[in-house]
């Protein structure tokens, strides 16, 4: 049995070792709002945060939580009104919103480590989050919104 932490809560999983975390968020623990993308890790979709880092959850095996802390997109704000949760709406960033979920937490990683993100520095940190909507321009614009709030 592998135990972690998720969203705040102990976890548990009897999954094999090597199943991918996403999987065990998703279809074990419930927590629908990470999204399966590629899982090659090339899209970004399935993006959570182990121990405050982003990482793709398709590709990352469960047992490399054992101990950790987890937090999904349900976690980083459960109310919804964290600064990027806020922002990504007042920019009417999301058309279908497949990608936002991976998104906000790869953004959420940066506005943790730096407060006030250049424009490129926000998009180098957001290369390989795919939005095939094209929506990138507002994705930095509600980027730019949040880091005035956090």
């Amino acid at each position: 049995m592998i135990k972690f932490v998720v969203n705040g809560r102990d976890a548990f999983s009897e999954q094999p070792d090597d199943t991918p975390l996403l999987w065990v968020v998703r279809d074990e623990l419930g927590l629908t709002g990470t999204k399966f993308g590629c899982g090659v890790a090339q899209c970004g979709a399935c993006t959570v945060h182990v121990n405050g880092q982003p990482v793709r959850s398709c590709i990352t095996p469960v047992s490399n939580v054992a101990g950790k802390k987890v937090t999904t997109i349900e976690g980083l704000s459960p109310a919804g009104d964290h600064p990027l949760q806020k922002a990504w709406i007042a920019e009417q960033v999301p058309q279908c919103g497949y990608c936002q979920s991976g998104q906000i937490m790869q953004a959420a990683a940066l506005l943790a480590k730096n407060k006030q993100p250049t424009r490129r520095q926000i998009v180098q940190h957001m290369n390989g989050n795919i939005c095939r909507c094209g929506t990138y321009n507002r994705i930095v614009s509600a980027i730019q919104r949040a880091a005035k709030e956090v």
